[in-house]
């Protein structure tokens, strides 16, 4: 929680003032454990389904508030670090995002001053499944689990 949301929190306030006066952007990156849970991933998914509610609610926040401040979250999911893909080998079947294509998503994303990116895009019809149709999503989900290795 300390790394993956209260710096997020803390260094966000620390901005805030800066970025109100000079009408600036603020691009968060975060991971699609924030908006879709995973098996064996709980506190993980925990700290960033907090850093997506903590930027949606100040999103609104500053809304009400008249000040333009842009908040991009950019939603990503597993890309080819490799300390990520050291924790997941086996766990998953998912391929990875290449890193300079998600980071030029990112780019873009902040300099549109756009609300949500989403990087693979199709992770963006991931999370509207989420809620439409809750056993097409765990279907899909499942099918990219290797259950036997975690």
């Amino acid at each position: 929680m300390q790394v993956n949301f209260l710096s997020y929190v803390q260094l966000t306030s620390l901005a805030l003032p800066s970025l109100t006066e000079s009408r600036g952007s603020l691009v968060v990156v975060s991971s699609l454990l924030g908006r879709v849970p995973r098996s064996f991933s709980s506190p993980y998914s925990a700290a960033k389904f907090a850093v997506d509610s903590f930027f949606a609610s100040l999103r609104r926040e500053l809304d009400v508030q008249d000040v333009n401040v842009a908040i991009t979250m950019c939603v990503l999911g597993l890309w080819d670090r490799a300390s990520a893909a050291e924790g997941v080998r086996g766990v998953t079947r998912a391929k990875a995002a290449l890193g300079p294509k998600a980071a030029l998503a990112v780019i873009r994303g902040g300099a549109t001053r756009a609300s949500r990116v989403f990087y693979p895009w199709r992770f963006h019809l991931l999370c509207l499944l989420r809620g439409w149709l809750p056993r097409p999503r765990a279907w899909f989900i499942r099918q990219e689990l290797n259950v036997t290795a975690a």
